[in-house]
């Protein structure tokens, strides 16, 4: 093929993909997808946790959340947990709470002392991973995941089982008032990765069989304190 018949054969293409072209129009305001909600956050998140395949519970106060979690201690038997450090989680007092029930704490406070290869593997070896969150969508039972130094992707994504504990206050209606949120916040303060997460790791790639478990944690534990 020619130089100039290969390129004709490219303008074509290229006007015949104009006229697919999505033009954005000027007139959508912010309020236009936006979903109607009504008065229970905390109940229309919980049913949408539920909803994707996770475990939620809801408890009056932060020593309910501890006898919540010490009940899914009991199932699992968990010899460690790969923690954030998060206000939500000082709240629940969850250094003193992971000593009593004798499970080994690792953040990145204690990973930051050990070489590579150590933090590695004790973070592969991790039986539990438990977080707070920035913020949860109760349109659709996801947990906004804010990270950096302290609250680390790996503790909500390797660990084979996985506890949020988030608060009343952390719970919005819609992806629209995180991001808002976020919006509102000092530049400096912004995170630097947000990841969204809805119930537990799942894949259909294996003859189109829903499974799982395969990336990441398949047991989604949420713990919602309403107070």
């Amino acid at each position: 093929m020619s130089r100039d018949a290969f390129l004709g054969h490219v303008r074509r293409a290229a006007a015949a993909g104009r006229t697919y072209r999505i033009h954005a129009r000027h007139d959508i305001t912010r309020a236009m997808g936006y979903a109607d909600h009504g008065d229970d956050l905390v109940a229309e998140y919980a049913s949408e946790v539920a909803k994707a395949g996770g475990k939620p519970v809801v408890v009056a106060s932060h020593a309910a959340a501890c006898e919540e979690i010490a009940g899914i201690f009991r199932h699992y038997e968990p010899r460690s947990a790969l923690c954030w450090r998060h206000p939500v989680l000082d709240r629940l007092g969850l250094a003193e709470f992971l000593a009593r029930h004798n499970v080994e704490r690792i953040d990145s406070a204690e990973l930051s002392e050990l070489p590579f290869d150590d933090r590695r593997g004790r973070i592969l070896a991790a039986d539990i991973g438990i977080t707070s969150a920035a913020y949860a969508v109760a349109e659709t039972g996801s947990l906004v995941m804010a990270h950096g130094l302290g609250n680390e992707r790996v503790a909500s994504l390797l660990p084979p089982v996985f506890i949020a504990v988030v608060e009343r206050g952390q719970i919005v209606a819609d992806l629209f008032d995180a991001f808002d949120r976020f919006a509102a916040q000092v530049p400096g303060d912004l995170p630097s990765n947000i990841t969204l997460i809805t119930g537990p790791s799942k894949t259909g790639d294996i003859e189109s069989k829903l499974v799982t478990g395969v990336h990441g944690p398949g047991k989604w534990h949420v713990v919602i304190v309403d107070a």
